[in-house]
């Protein structure tokens, strides 16, 4: 009984009426059993009947008699219904200890419902009208309060939301319309203040408070009243105990727990994490290692909190950390053990950088491992794991002529003349040279391998291998391409069903996926192998895929001063119906102007990776008083692999352009036409006005980076070069050389580099059309200057049209061009970056040598974000140009110093 939190009360009264009111039994009606009528003799019990149970009753006294649970429910716990009287059946059953002991055993059973606050259980007379005694049980029942609403507030640093995402994940669990649980609300008021840490708020208090709402009894409001305090940020990283490495360079080592600086209200940086500092020991610990400090140990730091600042928003953190470096070792000998499949010979080659005498370092192992585990990945050895078992020498080691190794004290002399030196003396003996004579067989001499080499201890490093089973792909499976057909994904993957599962193939499969831009990037990491229990050493592979939206539509109307009225619509997408087609086509009509394109791409054709690509446009402007263009042309490209990530393309375009409804005044004024090279190749003067351009571009590419858009790692090296000349009346021939880098440097920041260079060779530059030459400037070259604005001008010579305004304005374009781009990105999220760049580009025309004089450049930083809906991402630049003399800006005026810009997709 005392086990219970509450009382079990059985009271024995004399007087029914006096303890049982009649109000009271209506609101209540008993559960089992009832008063007997007067009436009803058949109802009463036989005379002199022992003491019966006469009735069981739910009473709920502190909430109005009212409850919240259906009665069914406690009845289902309860055995004492099987001991009530029941008059209608004729069944008498008498009061006993053995009824009383039911009672309390339902006492136990409705505690532990979980139901309720307080329960007692009270036992009174109630004798039937023949005078036959009787007892009546009364369960008085409270119960615990029902949670109808939950609110959080107090704090806009946390979202609801991501305290709910948080308590899942957690497994914490508060649901309206459920009883009220202190200790889940412990729980929830841990993970909310765990939230608080992770944003750096260390001093955050969280409370609760519960207030009854109307609806029914005991049904309450929670709420979470938080109150963040000061946020708390890292601002001083201190190290006592290291000698070797400075603070510095221990700091730069440390990922996750930073000193605070000047973009840390963007990144976050300076929030401290135990968790996370745990990551950071066990680097520098690796670093240590790196360096052949092989004891070295990072402890627990020591944390100081600095004065609050002056608005009472932030507080300071000063950490402490000790450090034990230890000893630097050297490498001793270096063996192998465990090895199978391959011989050591060839483990050795794979370790080639670990060499006896040099300083241990750990990277050198981790590199080794890496090349190792990629060789036994593509023999289908993925379980492969490598462990460096390091023995530091205490004693001297003495290696005899069978290799045996034995330990000896200091005093060990390697070879010995004296008697007793373990010679005898038929075999032969060592002259004062130390060389050996004597008709035996020369003894093999003893060798001591120091403790020591230069000062520095020696460690022994053997590489323990466990190769593992050899498994082979059984299946591959697909999930999430609800639009993309499995072909498409098949013909990309290098992994093949019922052969060795061969795990580089699988990176080189996931990452030509990403390549595609399909579908969410994902990891070889995140591909679920999985080994199947019935069969043994296979596995099947499942890709859980997440397809993105690649479809763009546009469409709109309008006014122009130019167009006049047009209307105009678009659609691309490079999934074209699941089948990974590439399909765009634009259509723009108006008074004035028309720009109709088609261009399709399949990737294979005729059952191979043949890509076979046409595009086909047709335009036509009227200028206004001036003359009309018309322009038609095609092209067809096809490509083929050379390797996985390298195909070669050839591609041939034809383009004609005729001009018409010359205004006679450009053709009566020659000085205007050659004051301005525009307007004279515009209207295709001296051609008869035509113009057919015939090219021929062949091109190599080898494309490793991982994602079309949002790019981390890899490279993409073009060469290419386009040959007009074969029909038409225009000849030259242009070549192209690019490289593009990235890498990524942190978890949250990347680093890309472009660089390209272009020439242009013809007989004859003037018969050079001005929209082939070379330029420079704009979003996708060099960022702070207009489109086409760098590159060679020429000076006006007519002084009837020289004005400040228009003067050396005229660009003509060059002949050979250099762009170097440089972007530092940081990731702040899937959908958002901030990217820092610096662009440099020189254009020079025929006959003139690039010179650093000549050089402009941009610098400044982007925030870039991807708009899923238009599969396209934003960007929002911010300019400055240090180097822009001579530039002048699509208005004539010279080129601003800064400014901001908006732009669509990436510069590279």
């Amino acid at each position: 009984m005392t086990a219970y939190r509450d009382r079990v009360v059985l009271v024995l009264s004399l007087a029914l009426f006096v303890c049982v009111s009649p109000s009271s039994a209506q609101q209540t009606p008993s559960l089992f059993g009832g008063q007997a009528q007067a009436e009803q003799p058949a109802s009463l019990p036989p005379d002199g009947s022992p003491t019966l149970l006469r009735a069981v009753e739910l009473r709920f006294p502190t909430q109005g008699n009212v409850a919240s649970v259906e009665f069914d429910t406690y009845l289902y716990h309860m055995q004492i219904r099987e001991f009530v009287s029941l008059p209608s059946e004729g069944r008498w059953v008498p009061y006993s200890e053995a009824t009383e002991q039911v009672a309390i055993e339902d006492h136990r059973r409705l505690w532990d419902t979980g139901f309720l606050n307080d329960l007692w259980i009270e036992v009174i007379d109630d004798p039937y009208p023949n005078g036959v005694e009787a007892k009546r049980i009364i369960y008085n029942l409270e119960e615990r309060e029902r949670v109808k609403i939950i609110t959080y507030e107090g704090s806009d640093e946390l979202k609801t939301e991501d305290i709910l995402l948080n308590m899942e994940e957690q497994n914490v669990t508060l649901r309206l319309d459920t009883f009220l649980d202190p200790a889940t609300i412990r729980r929830v008021e841990g993970v909310i203040r765990f939230l608080f840490a992770a944003k750096g708020y260390m001093f955050a208090d969280v409370e609760h408070t519960i207030e009854s709402v109307p609806g029914g009894p005991n049904l309450v409001k929670l709420t979470f009243q938080m109150d963040e305090g000061p946020k708390v940020q890292v601002e001083e990283i201190d190290f006592i105990g290291n000698v070797a490495m400075s603070d510095g360079r221990l700091k730069r080592r440390m990922r996750n727990v930073k000193e605070r600086y000047w973009l840390s209200f963007l990144t976050g940086r300076g929030a401290y994490k135990p968790e996370e500092y745990e990551e950071d020991a066990e680097r520098l610990e690796a670093y240590y290692r790196d360096e052949g400090y092989i004891t070295a140990q990072i402890g627990q730091p020591d944390i100081e909190y600095l004065e609050l600042s002056e608005d009472e928003e932030t507080r300071g953190m000063r950490l402490v950390i000790p450090v034990d470096e230890g000893e630097r070792y050297r490498m001793g000998d270096i063996d192998f053990e465990g090895s199978e499949v391959l011989l050591e010979a060839g483990l050795r080659v794979i370790f080639d950088d670990l060499t006896p005498g040099d300083f241990y370092d750990e990277s050198d192992i981790r590199e080794g491992f890496q090349d190792a585990r990629e060789l036994y990945g593509s023999l289908g050895y993925f379980e492969m794991t490598i462990a460096p078992d390091l023995q530091p020498r205490t004693d001297a080691v003495v290696e005899d002529g069978d290799g045996a190794e034995e330990s000896d004290s200091d005093e060990f002399s390697a070879v010995s003349t004296e008697s007793g030196s373990g010679f005898d003396e038929g075999d032969g003996f060592v002259d004062d040279d130390g060389r050996f004579s004597g008709s035996g067989e020369e003894p093999e001499l003893e060798e001591t391998r120091p403790t020591h080499i230069d000062g520095s201890p020696v460690v022994d490093v053997t590489i323990r291998v466990q190769e593992g089973e050899q498994y082979r792909l059984n299946r591959i499976e697909f999930t999430g391409n609800n639009i993309t057909h499995d072909e498409v994904i098949r013909r990309e993957l290098q992994i093949v069903e019922n052969s060795v599962f061969n795990t580089e193939a699988l990176k080189r499969s996931v990452r030509r996926l990403n390549q595609l831009g399909f579908f969410e990037p994902f990891e070889e990491n995140e591909v679920d192998v999985e080994k199947i229990e019935t069969a043994e050493n296979e596995v099947n592979i499942r890709l859980d895929l997440t397809e993105t939206n690649l479809n763009q539509l546009s469409f709109g109307a309008g006014v122009s001063q130019f167009d006049g009225f047009f209307g105009q619509a678009s659609f691309s997408t490079s999934n074209f119906m699941g089948r990974g087609e590439t399909l765009g086509v634009s259509m723009m009509s108006g008074m004035r102007a028309r720009n109709h394109t088609v261009s399709f791409t399949r990737p294979h054709n005729f059952g191979r990776p043949l890509s076979l690509g046409t595009q086909v446009y047709s335009r036509k402007i009227e200028w206004i008083g001036s003359f009309t263009e018309e322009t038609t042309g095609g092209a067809v490209t096809i490509g083929y692999p050379l390797s996985f990530f390298t195909r070669v393309y050839l591609s041939y375009s034809l383009e004609q352009s005729y001009v018409g409804d010359i205004n006679p005044y450009f053709e009566s004024n020659p000085a205007l036409l050659s004051f301005n090279p525009f307007l004279s190749d515009a209207l295709l003067i001296g051609s008869g006005g035509r113009r057919n351009i015939s090219k021929i571009t062949p091109s190599i590419t080898n494309n490793t980076v991982d994602h079309p858009i949002f790019p981390t790692t890899g490279n993409n090296y073009t060469a290419a070069a386009e040959l007009a000349g074969a029909g038409g009346n225009t000849k030259f021939v242009k070549p192209r050389l690019e490289g593009t880098w990235y890498k990524r440097h942190t978890p949250k920041t990347i680093f890309g580099m472009r660089l390209q260079g272009e020439f242009l060779l013809a007989g004859n530059p003037e018969t050079i059309p001005i929209f082939e030459r070379l330029w420079l400037g704009g979003e996708y070259s060099v960022r702070g200057f207009d489109i086409r604005r760098i590159g060679p001008m020429l000076a006006d010579t007519n002084p009837e049209v020289s004005t400040e305004t228009y003067q050396g304005r005229t660009i003509m374009g060059g002949n050979k061009s250099l762009l170097v781009n440089l972007e530092y990105q940081f990731v702040i999220n899937d959908n958002v970056r901030i990217v820092a760049f610096f662009d440099a580009g020189e254009v020079q025309d025929w006959g003139q040598e690039f010179a650093i004089d000549d050089v402009k450049t941009s610098t400044g930083a982007e925030l870039r974000f991807f708009m899923p809906m238009l599969n396209v991402p934003f960007r929002l630049i911010y300019y400055f140009n240090p180097m822009r003399d001579g530039v002048y800006n699509d208005r004539l005026y010279k080129q601003e110093g800064r400014g901001f810009r908006f732009a669509m997709g990436t510069t590279f």
